[in-house]
């Protein structure tokens, strides 16, 4: 599927974005760190190369997770209302991964695989995706 262009903000609408993405690309993560971080049994992302998001208005905050394996990911979200806006690796930002939740168009971007799925809740209903 070609790149299309995506808009987003957080709650508060203090922040602001676009960019382009590869539709085709959305995932959902069952891993615990996303469950706990997104307060829900998943979270579902999209890859957006750095260059190709664009903050239209607003700062982001960060926060520096350091997973089981010690790998840093900064995960950033607006410090007034909390909204997490994107995730990436700590040392090497070329890839941002957006937080769907976040995208007016969320509903085109249907999720195309799974991470994680050992950690998936048990008593979620089996989807079609590919693994």
């Amino acid at each position: 599927m070609s790149e299309i262009t995506v808009h987003g903000n957080c709650h508060c609408k203090k922040i602001r974005f676009t960019a382009a993405v590869n539709p085709s690309a959305v995932r959902i993560c069952h891993c615990n760190d996303c469950q706990i971080l997104s307060g829900s049994a998943f979270r579902v992302s999209l890859p957006v190369v750095s260059e190709k998001f664009k903050l239209i208005c607003g700062a982001l905050k960060t926060y520096v997770k350091i997973a089981e394996s010690g790998n840093k990911r900064a995960q950033c979200f607006c410090e007034n209302c909390g909204t997490q806006i994107y995730a990436t690796d700590l040392d090497e930002q070329s890839i941002l991964n957006l937080r769907v939740g976040t995208i007016d168009e969320r509903k085109i971007l249907v999720p195309q695989n799974e991470k994680f799925t050992s950690e998936k809740m048990p008593w979620l209903i089996d989807s079609e995706l590919v693994n």
